[in-house]
């Protein structure tokens, strides 16, 4: 059952004289207690794809398409009643805790104002929800972390307070956006398994966005993979890496490290003056001569979704 649809969105930004193409007709479907891996090279428009959902982008973003959450399109609905869902039904981690977190808060405050606000819980209550989150987080002591200052905790630890902080209304949808960006491998791997906690604890759904393919295998049951503002092939996650169909998959999946770390030839096109027909043929290995003029559709084959003229 899809829990969310996401119908030929297209994100403009008006930077005069130029427009910015970062989303170019994405359509993705997220059901019911599924995670969803959004992957692809830096600036392909994922992280546009997470703020066009919550309505979170710059005045200077024009956002057309559909987003449909529980028979309502989120891009039509009054703010006073999408503030209402956010953190509550959907929820964003955001990528960079030192931002995200507010220096001059302490972390209770941070944490137990969704429940006051959203739940109407009174204080006390409201703590000792988030001191019982905080335990379930692996924090050994989460009276004295309630009461810490974000600059009083590790990178590692921020993160998970900021899971806790996105998860403490049990939201239906989590939105991950490049959560294990900059940690080292023990903490890239402690975040995962607080993901795989919060979600299993809740049965919520979840988009995992992030160019760390390995961390897409490990946490996602699909994988849609993203190339300048489109989505190119969507599989089930672990026949993607067993057979990737479009060049672009294959060429990403070969720049790992542990298949030799081969880089792809060329550079990602502009987003302001995309090439013609498909955005990879300038660097795809397999290119035809139509590929530089048409625009391929997506074509089912293999029990997947595919953008290429080669399964046309």
């Amino acid at each position: 059952m899809d829990l969310l649809v996401i119908e030929n969105l297209k994100v403009t930004f008006q930077t005069p004289p130029e427009q910015v193409r970062a989303v170019d007709g994405v359509t993705l479907e997220l059901k019911q207690a599924e995670t969803l891996a959004l992957v692809g090279e830096t600036g392909c428009g994922k992280s546009t794809i997470a703020l066009s959902i919550l309505r979170l982008l710059p005045e200077n973003a024009d956002v057309r398409g559909k987003i449909i959450y529980r028979n309502n399109d989120l891009l039509l609905l009054p703010e006073k009643e999408l503030a209402q869902l956010r953190g509550k039904d959907i929820s964003l981690v955001m990528q960079n805790p030192a931002l995200a977190l507010n220096p001059v808060y302490s972390i209770g405050h941070q944490m137990t104002e969704p429940l006051i606000v959203h739940r109407r819980l009174k204080k006390p209550k409201a703590i000792q929800t988030a001191k019982n989150l905080l335990e379930k987080l692996h924090f050994k002591g989460p009276s004295n972390a309630i009461r810490a200052y974000p600059f009083e905790m590790s990178g590692g630890m921020k993160q998970r307070v900021l899971i806790g902080i996105s998860v403490v209304l049990s939201p239906k949808i989590i939105i991950a956006d490049e959560p294990t960006k900059g940690l080292d491998d023990r903490l890239r791997e402690m975040v995962l398994k607080e993901l795989r906690l919060v979600r299993e604890m809740n049965r919520s759904s979840m988009i995992f966005i992030s160019h760390d393919l390995n961390a897409a295998r490990e946490i996602s049951d699909r994988i849609a993979v993203m190339y300048a503002g489109e989505i190119l092939e969507s599989a089930a996650t672990q026949e993607f890496f067993k057979e990737p169909l479009h060049p672009y998959s294959q060429a990403l999946l070969e720049s790992l490290p542990e298949r030799g770390f081969k880089p792809i030839p060329g550079v990602s096109p502009s987003m302001i003056q995309p090439p013609r027909g498909c955005k990879f043929h300038p660097r795809c290995p397999d290119k035809k001569e139509m590929c530089s003029k048409q625009r391929p559709d997506f074509k089912r084959t293999k029990n997947r979704d595919v953008k290429c003229v080669l399964y046309s």
